[in-house]
């Protein structure tokens, strides 16, 4: 799972291109997408019995497995996060002139947390829940923004429909999503993925939501090193500016 298509080509004694004509003969667009997929598929036994609660499992083994399923997700999406991709994405949002945060359900709280950390660092960053008030405010962006959508499934329409205006407005979009074959991929720059296993008591809102959030964290502190000096400034600001709130 964590070998280039160079490598690849490699240790399999054939070329590149070789290996992206068995992936699209396989199906898939490329060799990235075909990665993905066999990391959502291909996951250890040992694995997925973190995830299987069952009825007659008392608190201490629920909340291990909990635990234990949120682990494994962060570590099967760093597994599969492409560093070209996040680089991309760091790129755009450090140069973006204003970034926006679009989500829905529980989606839409980790649009709100982003919000927050890359207001902290002294970006200018808006986020929305709600699917009229994104399709306004993508109506209104321009080149050199950036839109951020967050869809587990990657197949939320007013979402969707949110992009595809702020796209036509010349924004970039970043999707953070679950699913390597979903209509948000058709609209988006730049794709990041996660990985998160369902099950009937473990909905996408659970272990999707940390991975999500992990992200965000991960691009808030890759954009704050590109600017370091500023980014330390405005965070003393920010935290200066709250610090009467508190006891």
């Amino acid at each position: 799972m964590n070998l280039t298509i160079t490598e690849l080509a490699e240790k399999s004694g054939t070329s590149e291109a070789a290996v992206v004509r068995l992936c699209k003969s396989l199906g898939y667009k490329g060799f990235q997408e075909f990665k993905i997929k066999a990391a959502q598929d291909v996951i250890q036994p040992s694995r997925q019995v973190h995830e299987a609660i069952e009825r007659d499992d008392d608190l201490p083994t629920i909340k291990k497995k909990v635990f234990n399923a949120h682990i494994q997700t962060l570590i099967d999406t760093l597994e599969i996060l492409n560093d070209e991709d996040f680089e991309k994405a760091v790129d755009l949002i450090a140069n973006a002139n204003r970034l926006e945060f679009y989500g829905e359900g529980g989606s839409g709280v980790v649009a709100l947390d982003a919000q927050h950390k890359f207001l902290k660092i002294g970006l200018k960053s808006f986020a929305s829940i709600d699917s009229n008030l994104q399709a306004m405010l993508a109506s209104l962006l321009q080149k050199g923004d950036v839109v951020v959508g967050i869809s587990h499934s990657g197949a939320s329409r007013n979402l969707i429909e949110s992009l595809e205006i702020a796209k036509k407005m010349g924004a970039s979009i970043i999707a953070i999503t679950n699913y390597s074959k979903s209509p948000i991929l058709k609209v988006s720059d730049v794709v990041l993925f996660t990985i998160s296993k369902e099950t009937a008591f473990k909905s996408y809102a659970m272990s999707s939501r940390i991975a999500e959030l992990a992200i965000i964290d991960a691009l808030v502190m890759g954009v704050a090193f590109k600017h370091y000096e500023e980014s330390f400034k405005n965070i003393q600001k920010t935290r200066d500016a709250t610090l009467p709130k508190k006891y």
